[in-house]
Order: C-alpha cells, then structure tokens, then sequence
C-alpha cells in the first residue's frame, strides 16, 4: 500500500520502522521543521526526520499544513493512506479527505479516555492502572474520530511516563500494522467514541513541577512519575532546586516535607513517606540519591518545599 507517514518525536519512529519493515511503500515522509535544540542551540532534526533519511525517504517539513503547500504535495504523492502518529500539526479537511483510504492516527490512549498532547503522562499523574493504544479515523475534532483497533496495557506501580512511553510505542507500531492489513483486506469495523466517557490531557508545563509534600505518598509518587522525563518534578531543599526523577512509597510517617531518614534517602508526605531514588541538584547531572545526600549533606530533619 502507498503510505504517507506523518510523525515527529521519538514515540514515531517504532511506528514508521514497523511500517517500512512490513514492506509498504512509503512515499514520503512529513515532520515538523528542525528546531534549536540542548545548551547550544544547535539546530536537530526530529527523530522522525533522521529515521525517513537512514531509510532514503523524501521528508518534507512545512511550516503550515493550511497554506495549500502540503495539499500539492500529497495530491502529487497520490498516497492511499496517511498515517499519522505525535506529528504536532492540526491537518486541514482538504487533506484529511485526500487518501482513498482517509488518514488514521494512532494514539497513545484508550479513547475516548485522555484525548489530547499528553495522553501517557497524565495517565500517569492520575494514577491510572492501565493504558494503551488506539487507531481511529482522523476527524476534524481532537482524536474524535472512529476508532479501529485497542490494545491495552497495564502500567507498573513504579512505572514512569518516560518508560511507558517506550512501551507504547513498541504496541502503537503493531498496532498500526495490523490496522493498515485490515484497510487491505476490507475488514475494518470502525466504532464511534462516547463522547460522554471523553477526558482531555493538555500539553505538559514547567508549572505543574512542584511537589506538594502535604499530598499523599500516591499522588507525589504519582506526579514524579509522570513528569519523568520532562518536565521532571521538583523541590527545593537547604533553598537550591532538586529535581526528583524516581521515587517509591513507603509506610514510613512524619511531618509533611520531612527527611525522616538519609539513606535510603526518605521524605514524609501527608500521609505514608516516598523513598527518593534518583536526583538532579541545580547545575549538577542526574545521581542517585546516596551520592546527592553524601554529597550535599543532607541531613535528618532537613525540610523539603
């Protein structure tokens, strides 16, 4: 079948591998424009971008999918179907109706559940036991469109969205495939989304990094996990910023924000405790939490806020 892939970060890149391995033809490739990127600034390519190029995949990189630029190009591609994963670009009705096949997407949640630009983080932040992923139809709404295929996961007590991310991935390439052989053979069964049972997970920001000691062990558990990695959850402790990659529960107890214990490096929350496993102190690289207490000194009784 003629696929035109449309995809950016890294969670594309399983996908369209998946896709190219399964011996579609791909005829082109769409990613968003490169951008400066780490302390340099150094202009990146997305990661999408460097695996269409290993393959020998024309890329093409619009800045706007509405200025009739994009439409050109697929009208001359001729794809009979466009698929798009985490590409970051709202598609215009003129391309959503262009391929014969239409364009599917594949989303990183159990639709209607968590539509949006955040879907496995907050997953995580809301303490969600499982997950998964979904093929639909693109519709002119936000992932409100017919959906094809579910597979489901359940996500681990200590799991973080970064390893989940890489997780569904891997489910989101099967899955994809397994929908493109379905358009082949003609047995599709699209299913209409409840869009009364719809949640919405906004885009991740810097403000939502602050642990709240005063929360339950769960909930600041929670937002460590989800938030790794990026934006990274954080506190403040002897008045420089940490950042808290990992952490699991404990049934420790003690005022809220409290070391109640050094090694393993243990904070008291509103109600149990979390024992800090990974760290990153201001202007420093990520060490465990042994080395940042030996290191910072970071005594019994120290206050985290």
């Amino acid at each position: 079948m003629n696929i035109v892939y449309m995809g950016t970060p890294d969670f594309a890149v399983k996908p369209l591998e998946k896709i190219i391995n399964e011996r579609h033809n791909v005829l082109g490739v769409f990613t968003q424009p490169d951008k400066p990127k780490g302390r340099g600034y150094s202009v990146t390519p997305p990661p999408v971008k460097e695996c269409a190029l290993k393959h020998g995949i024309p890329v093409y990189q619009p800045v706007s999918m509405k200025n009739g630029e994009a439409f050109e190009i697929l009208s001359e591609l001729k794809p009979d179907v466009i698929v798009v994963v985490a590409y970051g670009k709202i598609l215009p009705k003129n391309i959503l109706e262009l391929p014969k096949y239409g364009c599917i997407n594949v989303h990183a949640s159990l639709l209607p559940k968590y539509r949006g630009a955040g879907p496995i983080q907050w997953c995580v932040l809301n303490g969600e036991q499982k997950t998964g992923v979904t093929t639909m139809n693109m519709a002119e709404g936000l992932d409100t469109g017919d959906m094809l295929f579910k597979s489901e996961t359940q996500i681990g007590e200590n799991e973080t969205a970064s390893e989940l991310h890489d997780r569904l991935s891997v489910m989101g390439a099967e899955l994809i495939v397994k929908t493109l052989t379905a358009v082949e053979n003609n047995t599709l069964v699209p299913q209409k989304q409840n869009d009364e049972e719809s949640s919405y997970a906004p885009m991740l920001t810097k403000e939502l990094c602050n642990i709240d000691w005063s929360k339950s062990a769960q909930e600041v558990h929670n937002k460590v996990r989800g938030l790794n990695s990026w934006p990274v959850a954080v506190t403040f402790a002897n008045g420089k910023r940490l950042k808290v990659f990992s952490t699991r529960i404990v049934e420790a107890k003690g005022e809220a924000g409290t070391v109640i214990k050094e090694k393993p490096l243990t904070v008291a929350c509103g109600d149990k405790s979390v024992e800090i496993l990974e760290v990153q102190p201001e202007g420093k690289k990520r060490m465990s939490a042994d080395d940042y207490v030996r290191g910072y000194r970071i005594a019994k009784g120290t206050v985290f806020g």
